[in-house]
């Protein structure tokens, strides 16, 4: 008598659903950052040498709602008050 499990490893589109998960998952992990680049990374070094690009980039992906009429003082300001303080 058939299990459930049985008639579910009989039906050849689920078995190749599971396997195509399975490669896309091994594909991640092992390709991960290489062929998969992020999208927007943060910027590097120090803010004041940022674009004003940059700083309107780093202020939305911390959800700060950058506006498009802000300087780039206002920019600058703004992150500087959001920055984490260095530990000591």
């Amino acid at each position: 008598m058939p299990t459930a499990l049985d008639k579910a490893l009989r039906s050849r589109n689920a078995f190749l659903a599971f396997a195509g998960i399975v490669t896309g998952v091994a594909a991640w992990s092992i390709f991960g950052g290489e062929v998969f680049p992020q999208d927007q990374a943060d910027p590097k070094g120090n803010p004041e040498e940022w674009t004003r690009e940059e700083m309107r980039r780093w202020l939305a992906l911390r959800n700060l709602h950058p506006q498009d009429s802000d300087t780039r003082e206002q920019l600058l300001e703004r992150i500087q008050a959001n920055l984490r303080i260095p530990r000591q």
